[in-house]
Parts: structure tokens; C-alpha cells; sequence
């Protein structure tokens, strides 16, 4: 009975969070967010409905070691009183959530200096810095007003911190990078526009660890395609990435090896642009290696997420395999595994649960839990209710109603 109302106050706790703090969630056949009345009908939903299922993920206990649940501050996206979208920093503890922006238009994207906990954010096509408490509200790139024609060309996009601290990269018309010192920025990979709009733009998709490369990605103007490449701003050199033959693009779930030297990637849905499977890239040369191959002739799908070199040697992922295109939906169970460095030999499940609905993912550093999004409904596309998944078969844990765009802070 005790257990019952704990679960049922979790409920109550969760459902206010939800009203108070909750992103506005993708529409399904869009990347528009979906009205406010909608995300709290599908958010008390998705809670509510719950309240007779024993199997609920647990909340963490006061009794809790509040410095063991999280290895380090969680920042996210997610939304304020108001519905604007602002950027929030769970504890350790798993319970205690801070308010670090303010800002009266959304928040759009943002990232965190792993030197100090500073945080760089976009919003109104303006970039900011702040402390890691919030103080010291800094613009330091104007976009400026967008062009109604053509936003891409003048768009800010995709903030990055250095991985020492010192520069913060960003698009805007190719790839820039500000300097913390000096205080200017620089623009180093121009985008190739011709008078009528049309050209390659470039914008930053992450930094290697040892900050001396980004991956990039690189699409046409007006275009649905798009490639990635790995950047090498010193030299400013663009390393093409050299994919297996009849191999599309690579996209969408990506993690650096510690050193630098190589990254995976991994896409787990199925689309007339993609293809799912699991590759491992060597940043040198850009020579992608397919570990886990999808064949489209034959219908026959190895889906991989969130691929994850961990510190034990085993790379950790999502993973199912399935038969039959099905009009592109997923139609077997994503689940977590861990395997190889070459994502098949041991290769072992680590969970019952389904990982389908998930559209985000965190590991932790040494690859003890991840942390998934999980939407209150189908065919959303960014963010939901944030639960901890251990990889050695712990309760799950169900931590806030909402996050967006996670990222382990210092």
C-alpha cells in the first residue's frame, strides 16, 4: 500500500514538472513543435495511464548517496512557465533541477565548456555565454535579422565548446569559430553559394576529444542530400569520408573513441534516405568500415543507435535486426547490447526493455547506464520523459517529465 502511494505522489510530483517545465514536443509528420494543450494531453497521458502498472521506473529515494546516481550534471533543453524553451541543469542527486536561462524567445540549441561548466546558447539567432550558475549573460555573435527567402544563408546554428575551453565553433555561412581570448570570431570554411542562392553550405556537428577536428556536415542548398566530413581547422583541410561501395551516407548517432582517432556511427530507423547500420570511421583518412550492414535488395535491416566505444574495450549500442521493409516502420525490438569493438562478436542483450520509442541517448562515461528520452506518443522526433537504464540490469530509473539535447556538464 505503502509502495502504491509513493508511486502514485511520484505521479502527482511528475505531472506538475510536466505543466511547469515541459518542451513543446514534435508533431509526428513534422519538425514544428506541437501546441501546448497537446503536449500536456499527451504528457498526462502518458503518466497517468501508467498508475496500474507495478513495473513503473522507480524514483530516486532520499536515502539515495545523492553524489552516485549521475557521475556529473546533466544539462538539457526543456520548457519554462511560460512555454519558452529554456536550458536546465539536473544534480547528481537526480532530483534538484536549475533554471540557467531566462531568455524571452527560445533557447534553440546550446552547449557546455567540460573545462569550467560555462555554457554557450542560440536563441533569436543571437549566441550567448553564461557562467555555469547562470550569471555573467554575454552576447557574443549577432546573427542578425534572417532572410524571409533563404534563413539557411544567415542562420546560427550548431554552438560547440572546445574541448579546452578556449573556442567556441558555430555555423553561420560555413563554419566560424570565437575565440574566448580575443573576443572575435572567424570565419574559416566559407559556404559556396553562387549569385542565385544555390551552393554547399557547411555547419559543425561535433568536436573529436583531443579538439583538433570536428565532424562536419556538408549540404547542398535546396536539397534533401547531404554528406558528413571531418574538419581540420589548423590546416583548414576537409577529409571526404570514403564510405564502402553502394553504402549511403552516415548519420545521426555518433561518438568519438577517447584518443580522437576514430568514431562510430549508427542509424536504428529505416528512410528512403538512409540506410541502418553500424560503421566505425577512421578520422586520418575518413575510411568508413561497415560493421553491421543493412542489404535493401534483400530487406534485410541491422538497425543500430547510439553506438558507444566504452572504457572496458566493448562498444555498447542499440541494436535489432529485422526482415521486410514494412513502409519504413520498425517493426522489431530495439534493444540494448554490448559487443566487440566490431559490433557482433559476444554480442549479448543487457535488457528486456524496448528501446523503439527512445529518440535521444547519454551514456554514462563508463558506460554503467544510458540515458534515453522516451515520448509520451509515436513519431516524436526530439526529447521526452528521461529515464536511467543500467547496463548490469538495475531498476530503471525515472528522473524529469522532459529533456531535450542532454549533455553531461564538468
Amino acid at each position: 500500500m505503502n509502495k502504491r502511494k509513493n508511486l502514485l505522489a511520484a505521479l502527482l510530483t511528475l505531472i506538475l514538472l510536466a505543466l511547469a517545465c515541459a518542451n513543446p514536443l514534435e508533431a509526428p509528420t513534422s519538425q514544428e513543435p506541437a501546441n501546448v494543450e497537446t503536449i500536456v494531453a499527451a504528457t498526462l497521458a502518458a503518466l497517468t495511464s501508467a498508475l496500474g502498472d507495478e513495473t513503473l521506473p522507480s524514483t530516486p529515494q532520499p536515502g539515495d548517496d545523492p553524489s552516485s546516481l549521475l557521475p556529473r550534471p546533466l544539462l538539457y533543453l526543456a520548457n519554462d512557465a511560460a512555454q519558452i524553451s529554456q536550458v536546465y541543469r539536473l544534480g547528481r542527486d537526480g532530483k534538484s533541477i536549475t533554471q540557467l536561462t531566462f531568455e524571452v524567445t527560445n533557447v534553440d540549441d546550446f552547449d557546455v565548456s567540460l573545462v569550467d561548466g560555462s555554457i554557450v546558447f542560440l536563441s533569436n539567432n543571437q549566441l550567448f555565454t553564461i557562467n555555469a550558475d547562470g550569471s555573467n549573460r554575454s552576447l557574443i555573435v549577432d546573427g542578425g535579422a534572417q532572410d524571409p527567402n533563404n534563413p539557411i544563408i544567415t542562420e546560427v546554428t550548431k554552438p560547440l565548446w572546445s574541448p579546452n575551453g578556449q573556442t567556441i565553433a558555430f555555423g553561420q555561412r560555413g563554419i566560424n569559430f570565437y575565440s574566448i581570448t580575443s573576443g572575435q570570431s572567424n570565419l574559416t570554411l566559407s559556404a559556396q553559394i553562387d549569385s542565385n542562392g544555390f551552393g554547399l553550405m557547411y555547419w559543425p556537428v561535433g568536436y573529436a576529444p583531443d579538439g583538433n577536428k570536428l565532424l562536419i556536415t556538408i549540404a547542398p542548398i535546396a536539397s534533401d542530400g547531404f554528406s558528413n566530413a571531418i574538419y581540420y581547422p589548423d590546416g583548414n583541410a576537409v577529409v571526404d569520408l570514403v564510405m564502402p561501395q553502394g553504402a549511403r551516407n552516415i548519420c545521426c548517432s555518433i561518438n568519438w573513441t577517447p584518443d580522437g582517432s576514430t568514431f562510430y556511427a549508427g542509424v536504428s530507423f529505416l528512410s528512403p534516405f538512409t540506410t541502418p547500420g553500424l560503421w566505425r570511421v577512421n578520422a586520418a583518412n575518413g575510411q568508413v568500415d561497415t560493421l553491421l550492414n543493412s542489404d535493401e535488395l534483400a530487406e534485410t535491416f541491422n538497425l543500430a543507435a547510439a553506438p558507444f566505444p566504452a572504457p572496458d574495450g566493448q562498444l555498447y549500442f542499440i541494436h535489432g535486426s529485422q526482415t521486410g521493409l514494412s513502409d519504413y516502420a520498425v517493426t522489431t525490438t530495439l534493444q540494448m547490447v554490448r559487443s566487440a569493438t566490431d559490433g557482433t562478436t559476444g554480442r549479448t542483450i543487457l535488457r528486456p526493455e524496448s528501446f523503439n520509442s527512445a529518440n535521444e541517448f547519454l551514456w554514462a562515461p563508463d558506460a554503467s547506464f544510458v540515458l534515453a528520452a522516451i515520448p509520451p506518443t509515436g513519431g516524436i522526433f526530439e526529447g521526452g520523459a528521461l529515464n536511467l537504464y543500467y547496463t548490469d540490469g538495475q531498476p530503471v530509473i525515472s528522473l524529469v517529465p522532459f529533456v531535450r539535447y542532454m549533455k553531461w556538464g564538468p
